[in-house]
């Protein structure tokens, strides 16, 4: 997509891992992603805001502010926005099948794409045991990932000065560390299996900030990254082609043109 030629629109979008409220939130690349397409549905796939930074250092600068701006202006505008909470963002599921501002509040959806194929859309973090059964040690690992994302800021401050567009350093460590791939493959393989015995046809969800379009044993598993590390989002094309963004590498080839 070449931004100076207008707005892509798209069937569906999915974005997940926003993590606003955290100095790591790439929220700059969002609002141009979001200046820049368009959908019918667009689904916010948990962890939008992230509550439990917040709750112990207040950190909200007006790009944050100008996401959710932009989230509200669309649905009213006619986009349905639907929003599944996440562990981050979990005070929300208090508020599960009522409406924010046009925006659903939703604990899972059933999308049924153009191609008639249906995906569950889930955030992901009940397939975590992590999360699910010792939430304390989920807390000290979430404050040496936040530690790592300080560094990665730091780091891409340096690269900007010397025009080097953004690499995440936190990423590149954690696709290198043999338990981190291997997790990432049984969290995959788990929601898989759900959808499968949801008897769909494949399953959309965020949560580990590993975006990726895989088939596993017949189902389709889709995950739509984040804006933290990748800058990613799934679409689906109007024909019900699943695609994912790498929002960087978009707006590179852009400005090479």
């Amino acid at each position: 997509m070449n931004a100076q030629r207008g707005v892509s629109h798209y069937r569906s979008i999915w974005i997940s891992d926003v993590h606003l409220g955290t100095r790591g939130c790439n929220a700059d690349l969002l609002l141009d992603f979001l200046k820049y397409t368009e959908s019918d549905h667009l689904y916010l796939v948990g962890d939008i805001l992230d509550i439990w930074r917040l709750r112990r250092s207040w950190y909200w600068v007006q790009s944050h502010n100008d996401v959710v701006q932009k989230l509200l202006r669309k649905a009213r505008k006619g986009t349905r926005v639907v929003f599944v909470p996440g562990n981050h963002d979990e005070i929300f599921r208090e508020y599960i099948g009522l409406t924010f501002g046009e925006i659903e509040i939703e604990d899972e959806v059933i999308h049924k794409a153009a191609d008639g194929r249906t995906y569950l859309v889930l955030h992901g973090d009940r397939f975590d045991g992590v999360v699910k059964y010792a939430r304390w040690l989920a807390l000290i690992g979430d404050w040496g990932y936040n530690m790592m994302l300080r560094v990665n800021v730091g780091f891409n401050m340096v690269r900007r000065k010397l025009g080097y567009p953004y690499w995440s350093l936190s990423a590149y460590v954690k696709l290198r560390v043999k338990n981190a791939v291997e997790y990432i493959s049984r969290f995959e393989e788990a929601v898989a299996d759900e959808a499968r015995q949801r008897g769909v046809d494949g399953v959309i969800c965020g949560h580990i900030h590993h975006a990726e379009i895989r088939e596993i044993d017949g189902i389709t598993y889709c995950n739509d990254g984040d804006w933290v590390e990748s800058c990613t989002a799934l679409v689906e094309h109007m024909d019900g082609r699943m695609e994912i963004l790498n929002w960087v590498e978009v707006r590179q080839l852009t400005t090479a043109a």
